[in-house]
């Protein structure tokens, strides 16, 4: 790849054949310095030593937490997200404190939060109305951390409601004008937006001031870039160009061992070092 953007590599998609506090570890002998996670527990709000044995498993790694999603539900058994769960909405307020406790300790300032899917007996608009409110209080937690909330359109989930870039930055609109929160900002994960369809290089052109993260994964099968048919070096080199200086996500399924999967990105261009 051509791009300059540095990589953080999400351990909980890579290096899964690892117990989770051996993984930041494993991506260090790997050549990162930077790591992401989607939320690393079963439950919304984690014991004290299940938190305190993550922050410092991350820390005595050498590693930087750059990225940690808000509890979303059962996501092997197809729950994606919280946010728009009436049934669980406490839970996932609950959980706002818990991972603004683990963003504050190891300086992350990305907070993913996962919209939810739809759910039947309840009316769309209900959902819409209780994801705005869940994000403004999500946006003014991470805010007093320095953070950004983001929201990410997602594939291969037919009840999730935000498939395209017009649908996340719709919502994320609605919070500013409803709540006055500024700190929201679309996760543009080039596997999924290609996936859904979406114009991934007009995204860019018209919205990168909008992107708060960039994920990426090659398609079909959300493999390591060069496994598939996606152009990843273009869009990423459209960023770059337009001035975005963020991470970029490495969320594919290696097909072995997650430290055989790199080949793809030279092991001295592994080292992120720290965007503005």
């Amino acid at each position: 790849m051509k791009h300059r953007l540095p990589c953080t590599v999400n351990l909980s998609i890579l290096f899964t054949e690892l117990p989770l506090l051996e993984r930041p570890g494993a991506a260090r002998a790997a050549g990162f310095d930077a790591v992401e996670y989607w939320w690393p527990y079963a439950t919304a709000v984690p014991t004290d030593a299940e938190a305190d044995a993550f922050v410092r498993t991350v820390r005595d790694a050498g590693v930087r937490l750059t990225g940690l999603n808000f509890f979303a539900g059962d996501m092997p058994a197809g729950d994606r997200g919280l946010v728009s769960w009436p049934a669980r909405a406490a839970e996932f307020r609950d959980n706002i404190d818990a991972t603004m406790a683990i963003g504050e300790q190891l300086g992350c300032r990305s907070f993913n939060a996962l919209y939810g899917n739809r759910i039947d007996g309840i009316t769309p608009a209900e959902q819409d109305d209780l994801a705005v409110e869940n994000l403004a209080l999500a946006a003014r937690a991470a805010e007093r951390v320095g953070g950004t909330v983001l929201l990410e359109p997602v594939s291969g989930a037919p009840a999730y409601p935000l498939r395209t870039a017009a649908d996340a930055l719709a919502v994320i609109d609605r919070v500013a004008a409803e709540s006055g929160t500024g700190n929201l900002r679309l996760l543009a994960d080039l596997y999924h937006l290609a996936v859904n369809g979406d114009d991934v290089s007009g995204v860019i052109a018209a919205h990168a001031d909008r992107i708060g993260h960039v994920q990426i994964a090659d398609a079909p099968g959300r493999g390591a870039p060069g496994t598939g048919r996606l152009d990843l070096d273009g869009p990423l080199l459209d960023l770059q160009a337009v001035g975005y200086a963020g991470w970029v996500g490495l969320e594919y399924k290696p097909e072995g061992p997650s430290a055989d999967s790199f080949g793809w990105l030279p092991r001295e261009r592994r080292g992120g070092g720290r965007p503005s």
